[in-house]
């Protein structure tokens, strides 16, 4: 019998990729919501694009970077998954660690920058856009890094044990 987390109905190795998923489709909506002209919170992340919003940055930084979260919501439903086998999962799990180490990058780089002030910021940068950064964008940034990187390590760990409960694979024996 396996034990679940109460209240989730989730299996422990299906969780992370199932909080990778929503954390994906969340950033997703919330790009979305930009690109169809919301503006909540876009001011303090976009700086000036915001209230320019010129076509390139709507197109690549808003369209375009939804469709990516979209793609790493599929990656973590992926994960998230039971019946992947051998190359399926193992693109999976390396493409999970590397969403993982893009987003811990990220989030943990640009909080070093900003916190030491090696950058030295320019008058474009608000104080206001540094604060938000700070509280608020890179800790999620980093939060959906661990996300994904706990859904890869799960995702393996839930392939071997399913190896060595002696249940067959579907590669053919010689």
């Amino acid at each position: 019998m396996r034990r679940q987390p109460e209240g989730t109905g989730a299996e422990p190795s299906t969780l992370w990729g199932r909080i990778a998923c929503l954390w994906a489709a969340a950033f997703a909506g919330l790009h979305f919501y930009w690109a169809i002209g919301g503006d909540a919170g876009l001011s303090v992340s976009a700086g000036p694009l915001a209230t320019e919003r010129p076509l390139w940055f709507v197109v690549t930084g808003l369209w375009g970077v939804g469709v990516l979260c979209l793609l790493g919501a599929l990656l973590a439903w992926l994960l998230a998954r039971s019946r992947l086998r051998v190359v399926p999962a193992l693109l999976a799990r390396w493409l999970g660690w590397s969403v993982s180490a893009l987003l811990l990058a990220r989030g943990i780089g640009t909080e070093v920058l900003l916190l030491s002030d090696t950058t030295h910021l320019d008058a474009s940068v608000s104080e206001g856009q540094r604060v938000w950064t700070l509280a608020l964008w890179n800790p999620w940034f980093v939060a959906g890094g661990l996300a994904f990187g706990l859904a890869a390590l799960r995702s393996r760990r839930r392939t071997d044990s399913y190896r060595r409960c002696g249940r067959p694979s579907r590669t053919p024996s010689r």
